[in-house]
């Protein structure tokens, strides 16, 4: 049996642990800051204007890009999060805060909270940017509840979003007319 010098055994060591110390270390990507929402920002599916239209908007970052990819719906978001096609390397994702919005039409360009720390009615009467049924997000709680006693809808996290909610085509009437007006039935996020 053949033995290693003591300096051999302790490069190896060292060796060792420097290996496990790389294999353990997990790259934590900094969470950037919101951009405020101008003219040129363009929906990342509808590639329109996203000023252009109402309710509640969305930006996420992708790590190692400094442009956020910009939706007109938050809908449209929650649902880029859940698609096996779309990159999951997002830093950050920033919804509107509709307790903080001027109005539907004027949701705001800096009033953005971050979607795992927001509340969202889903399944209201209001309709998104694009017309199909949204995901209204809220910093506080309790403006989500108040939110939902006159749309209707359900007070949910993020993570509790049904993903068919997010992911179902909108229906035939959703384009024309953009009403805001569209129930969904929530029974199943609710209990």
């Amino acid at each position: 049996m053949t033995r290693l010098s003591p300096v051999l055994r302790g490069l190896a060591l060292g060796f060792s642990a420097v290996l496990l110390t790389a294999c353990n270390e997990v790259e934590v990507a900094e969470r950037p800051d919101p951009v405020t929402l101008t003219v040129e920002a363009a929906g990342h599916y509808c590639q329109m204007t996203v000023l252009d239209h109402d309710g509640p908007k969305a930006q996420i970052h992708l790590a190692g890009n400094p442009n956020p990819v910009w939706f007109t719906q938050v809908r449209d978001a929650v649902a880029f999060t859940r698609m096996p096609e779309e990159p999951k390397d997002w830093t950050a994702v920033y919804v509107n805060d509709m307790g903080r919005a001027e109005s539907w039409a004027n949701p705001g360009i800096d009033n953005w909270v971050e979607a795992r720390e927001a509340f969202f009615v889903i399944g209201s009467t209001k309709r998104g940017g694009m017309g199909a049924k949204e995901t209204i997000p809220f910093r506080v709680e309790e403006e989500a509840f108040e939110f939902a006693a006159e749309f209707g809808g359900a007070v949910v996290k993020l993570d509790d979003i049904p993903t068919d909610y997010v992911l179902a085509p909108m229906d035939e009437t959703a384009m024309p007319g953009m009403s805001g007006e569209g129930p969904y039935d929530v029974s199943e996020a609710t209990q």
